[in-house]
């Protein structure tokens, strides 16, 4: 059994397997701690995110129910004005509370319209900002230059068309 080559080689190879099996487990654990870390800073970055997009839909509520106390407040006013000037012109305060009214709603319309840009803009920008960090992060510098090299191609292909 000790004088056969088959043995020894079998010893051997299990001594060199457990020779190597600590410092190959340490770095799968330190490559799986990283990649862990990554995720979790990625969990946080997100929940920041979503607090700030949950910060400005509150925001745009607030400002919502301002407009709409305006709103109010101009029809309360507008009603006052009705009573006072009732006998002399009711053709014309009519037609100017519809102006108002409608200029009012265009102005709500306009102030949500401008708010929803800003958010996409802003979640846009954060978006193509986490994108680009990722990206920076994950690829190698032979992934760079490869995608670079396949971007030419392609732009060249394109621009011969």
């Amino acid at each position: 059994m000790f004088s056969d080559p088959q043995f020894w080689v079998a010893v051997s190879f299990i001594l060199f397997i457990a020779a190597i099996f600590n410092p190959v487990r340490k770095i799968l654990i330190s490559s799986l701690d990283a990649q862990i870390k990554d995720i979790k800073d990625k969990i946080d970055e997100v929940e920041n995110l979503k607090k700030e997009a949950q910060k400005a839909l509150d925001e745009l509520k607030e400002r919502e129910t301002k407009v709409e106390k305006e709103i109010q407040q101009l029809k309360l006013e507008s009603e006052k004005r009705i009573s006072e000037l009732k006998d002399i012109s009711t053709s014309k305060l009519t037609d100017q509370i519809e102006k108002r009214k409608i200029l009012a709603e265009n102005k709500i319309e306009q102030l949500v319209r401008d708010t929803n840009n800003s958010i996409k803009n802003y979640i846009s920008s954060v978006a193509i900002e986490a994108t680009m960090n990722i990206l920076r992060k994950n690829l190698s510098n032979d992934k760079k230059s490869s995608l670079i090299k396949e971007s030419i191609i392609e732009f060249n292909s394109v621009l011969k068309n």
